[in-house]
């Protein structure tokens, strides 16, 4: 196990000097790649919300350099060579930021909410910026009309999030989509279910902000990198508030997951470390909104569907038709290119954890996805190998809970604490039931057993 430093410079004349312990390998994080243009996606995405009329504050643009830096340790440092357990690494950062002593109040909020997501120990410090960038982000000329939009709304490419922009528009709102372009798959998805609703809603404002933010393999000398990427959604979280304090006004991030996959409760015992996320878990979300608000940035984060089932979601679709013609758009796979040495191409394994949810969620329609694994009852699927695994994972949640229904109750409670809203309590409960009802339903007479 090695501990890690990783420290953000603004240009090669941000030479303060930052105290490293003797056990810590260091690493230089630099933030700008010409005179004054940050880098890593960041000034790219300036410069677009600039053609959206749109200009973060300076503390919403410091949200994006510490996602950066959250972003750059989450996936270039490995868990396997660089912590005890192959899981929890050791992991300090120092920030500079617009505004110390803002900053310096929510490192403890920050600090909890980081190491809830990722499982790691994270140490976060913040120094001031250079004077050269106290004010980095162009004002906004005075105008008498603000920008359309009305709030922000994380945009993946999944399944969820595409019913998310959907319920939006047609509640007639104007919610600005914001992405994240990962890897290919990811990226292509984005895009055909975005220039869907373009194509859809021509007569309305349909924009997005893509951020392309990616660190060379090679960021942490002699260091693998790591493929969990259980600390992306501060990344989503963190680009949406940038987003976002740009309006000019109280805004709101919404975050569209369904309650089963937001609660993420383990379904076997066995279901640790990168196999029970936290992206949108109800104590994650209270912690950012309790920063938001510690920052004085006038926006909150809210998952609208927090009670309601995948297909709960595919079934209130406000406009069920347009879903329908973008469900082949959307992707919800985990590994979607793993069947290529099989030769199939992009698409759905059709047996990983959110492949199963998206099948159950689909079965009251006609899914046209294509899944690798197309016929669920063609064999029986072997528990030690990963097509099997995840099926009797299932299962046997769906027979405890079947066994012993008060369970749910007690349940909901083990990825995390539930006291921020302790009034949602039964109805999380009551969806993880429905939630798990409706995966059973599409493995009732599936077979899975050791080989």
């Amino acid at each position: 196990m090695r501990r890690h430093l990783l420290v953000g410079r603004f240009g090669p004349g941000d030479r303060a000097a930052i105290p490293a312990a003797d056990d810590e390998v260091v690493t230089r994080l630099d933030l700008v790649v010409s005179e004054r243009q940050l880098g890593h996606g960041i000034g790219r995405a300036l410069a677009d919300l600039k053609a959206l009329d749109l200009f973060p504050s300076e503390i919403g643009l410091d949200l994006a350099v510490l996602a950066a830096h959250v972003h750059a340790a989450d996936t270039r440092i490995s868990r396997n060579t660089e912590s005890q357990d192959a899981w929890t690494r050791e992991l300090r950062l120092v920030v500079p930021v617009s505004d110390l002593a803002r900053w310096n109040g929510v490192v403890p909020v920050l600090t909890q909410a980081l190491n809830f997501l990722t499982g790691d120990r994270w140490t976060v410090g913040f120094r001031q910026r250079p004077a050269k960038f106290a004010k980095t982000v162009p004002s906004r000329a005075p105008k008498l009309v603000g920008p359309p939009f009305d709030a922000a709304s994380l945009f993946s490419g999944g399944l969820d999030s595409l019913i998310g922009a959907i319920d939006a528009f047609e509640s007639g709102g104007t919610p600005l989509l914001v992405s994240h372009a990962g890897e290919g798959a990811v990226s292509s998805a984005q895009e055909l279910c975005f220039e869907g609703l373009k194509k859809h809603y021509k007569s309305r404002t349909v924009e997005r902000l893509r951020v392309w933010m990616n660190f060379p393999k090679n960021l942490v000398r002699d260091v693998q990198s790591e493929d969990s990427t259980r600390g992306r959604s501060f990344l989503f979280f963190a680009l949406g508030v940038f987003a976002g304090s740009g309006f000019g006004k109280d805004f709101v991030l919404r975050a569209p997951e369904n309650g089963l996959i937001a609660l993420n409760v383990p379904l076997d015992t066995l279901r640790l470390g990168a196999l029970s996320t936290r992206t949108t878990h109800p104590f994650y979300i209270a912690r950012w909104n309790e920063m938001l608000h510690m920052l004085g940035i006038t926006g909150r984060i809210e998952n609208p569907y927090w009670n309601k089932t995948k297909g709960e979601m595919v079934a209130g679709c406000a406009n069920p038709g347009l879903l329908r013609d973008l469900i082949p758009s959307s992707l919800s796979c985990a590994s979607p290119t793993k069947g290529r040495w099989q030769g199939h191409g992009t698409e759905h394994c059709g047996f990983c954890l959110p492949c199963l949810i998206r099948r159950a969620a689909l079965a009251g329609v006609d899914d046209p996805t294509t899944y690798t694994m197309s016929n669920l009852r063609a064999e029986v699927w072997d528990t030690t190998q990963a097509k099997g695994e995840q099926i009797r994972s299932f299962q046997y949640a769906i027979e405890r809970l079947r066994a012993r229904p008060e369970l749910a109750k007690i349940l909901i409670h083990k990825p995390g604490p539930l006291s921020d809203n302790p009034e949602r309590n039964d109805a999380l409960a009551d969806v993880y039931r429905r939630g798990l009802a409706e995966v059973g339903a599409l493995l009732s007479g599936v077979r899975a057993r050791p080989a």
